[in-house]
């Protein structure tokens, strides 16, 4: 793998999908150095003044009136962790850690957060070294930053409780040694700097939004091939209906699929002599619906970029020596983002569960019912859409949004919370559930198309139909079907769907 050079703020959507995606060494920037011992050097000198400075020489949250001598400060921050590391629940996969190992290092790494060198050059150790701290996901509500999950992000330094290396449950302290990494004591300010931020919620949900984002060019995809199984018009996508509305998604969408259905014998054959005047919503409004849903990952994206490239502790240092405590702990941008995200997930498969439906109605599709030959000795596809409808309505309930509850924390000091965490921790759920949706209407498409035999679909979509059959033959009679689902949902988690079509993608991706 190349090295990634990190450049503090400068962290790009593709640099954080890249990271999503696999392991690759890090080195950080050589100028940020120079920053973060500035950074440093301050909060040493607040030590040596001994004014009283929150999170520093003070207690912390309603606590922050206590004082705390200078022989104990290092007491003081590993007590911090400890005490905070509560977490529960499932551990966070290596996947998103390393997204919030990466974003924690560009955080302390822009200057403003007062540690040492020491505490970013382990960190960086333990990314490049494949270390991914053991975080529980269960146990943040989103304000005065990711507390719970940081802090257990934070033993993986002091070398307490458990990591993951290379993909294998370990205790830290052993990794740590086989790594050549030193345990670390800290010092002023640096364990309220690692568990003060948004990092872990963030992670979650870019983790949400690289997922969705593999959803909508499957359903795209799908789509697609739904309306060439249905005998559907392509005339909903003619450009010039969506530049009069104007939508800039919805008129990206109609352009997909133009280009995916462009050259299909299928759709030339009922040019002329079709006695329908209009298809269903489900095929004729989806550059609508499927635009509205691409903008909103776009907005969603566009705010996770910009906090995982923020400083989110708190207090912060400044050029002028100046320490101000604020509150950019509070993850709210980020719960709305993941709310904007569960609804376009949900949405993806809502539309995707209606084509399901269309398509194994004989007198909407005009196919055989159930898309199986014999229909009633055999019951084809009936109860993989009962599965495909159980799963869009779970999501219904998924999408809730999150960010409009609030529970009082510490006394009543943290008095609203984001809740951001959980609401970018379920987007995995609804992801799984979509996938699964768009995975089975895959297989109706595919199947829908086979009818029309020896008509085709377009080059493009043609394609797709033969790498599912390389994967699932066609259901000519009742069989286990559960295997053909799990096949298809894995083509569709996986992002192959599109892999023949990547160029009608790429600018849906900065």
């Amino acid at each position: 793998m190349n090295e990634f050079t990190l450049h503090p703020g400068q962290l790009t959507l593709g640099d954080l999908r890249a990271a999503w995606s696999a392991h690759a060494p890090l080195t950080l920037a050589s100028g940020a150095w120079r920053d973060i011992a500035a950074s440093s050097a301050a909060v040493d000198a607040i030590v040596a003044k001994g004014d009283p400075a929150y999170g520093i020489n003070t207690g912390f949250g309603i606590l922050a009136k206590a004082h705390i001598p200078v022989e104990q400060l290092a007491t003081l921050q590993r007590n911090l962790i400890l005490s905070h590391a509560v977490g529960t629940g499932p551990l966070i996969d290596d996947q998103i850690v390393r997204l919030i190992l990466l974003t924690k290092i560009g955080s302390l790494a822009r200057g403003y957060s007062g540690v040492r060198l020491l505490i970013v050059e382990t960190l960086i150790a333990l990314y490049n070294a494949n270390i991914m701290p053991a975080i529980p996901v269960q146990g943040s509500v989103g304000a005065s930053g990711d507390l719970a999950p940081l802090a257990h992000m934070t033993l993986a330094m002091l070398g307490v409780g458990q990591v993951r290396h290379n993909g294998v449950l370990v205790d830290a302290m052993d990794a740590l040694a086989a790594a050549g990494i030193a345990p670390v004591v800290l010092g002023a300010k640096e364990g309220l700097a690692l568990i003060n931020g948004t990092q872990v919620s963030t992670a979650l949900a870019l983790h949400g939004l690289f997922l969705a984002e593999r959803l909508l060019e499957a359903a795209l995809v799908t789509g697609a091939l739904s309306v060439d199984a249905a005998r559907g018009s392509d005339a909903p996508f003619d450009a010039r209906i969506h530049a009069v509305r104007g939508q800039p998604g919805q008129i990206a969408a109609a352009a997909i699929y133009r280009e995916l259905v462009a050259g299909s014998a299928i759709r030339a054959s009922h040019l002329v002599g079709d006695e329908r005047v209009q298809d269903p919503y489900s095929l004729r409004c989806q550059p609508q619906v499927m635009g509205a849903v691409m903008d909103l990952i776009g907005n969603a994206g566009h705010t996770l970029l910009i906090e995982a490239n923020a400083v989110t502790d708190n207090p912060l240092l400044f050029d002028d020596g100046v320490i101000l405590s604020g509150g950019n702990f509070h993850a709210e941008p980020v719960a709305f983002a993941a709310d904007s995200l569960a609804l376009a997930i949900a949405e993806i498969g809502a539309l995707a569960e209606r084509r399901i439906a269309l398509l194994i109605d004989a007198n909407l599709s005009g196919l055989p019912a159930f898309l199986v030959r014999e229909p009633g000795l055999n019951s084809g596809f009936m109860i993989a859409h009962v599965t495909a409808a159980a799963l869009a309505s779970e999501n219904k309930s998924l999408a809730h949004p999150a960010s409009v509850d609030s529970l009082p924390t510490s006394a009543n000091q943290e008095d609203h919370v984001s809740m951001a965490t959980f609401a970018a921790r379920r987007l995995h759920q609804m992801a799984h559930n979509t996938c699964v949706i768009v995975g089975i209407e895959l297989l109706a498409a595919c199947q829908g198309i086979e009818f029309h035999r020896p008509l085709r679909s377009s080059k493009t979509l043609e394609s797709v139909h033969a790498q599912l059959r390389e994967q699932v033959a066609p259901y000519d009679a009742d069989r286990f079907f559960a295997p053909d689902i799990e096949a298809a949902r894995t083509m569709v988690w996986q992002g192959a769907l599109s892999a023949s079509c990547k160029t009608l993608f790429a600018a849906l991706h900065p």
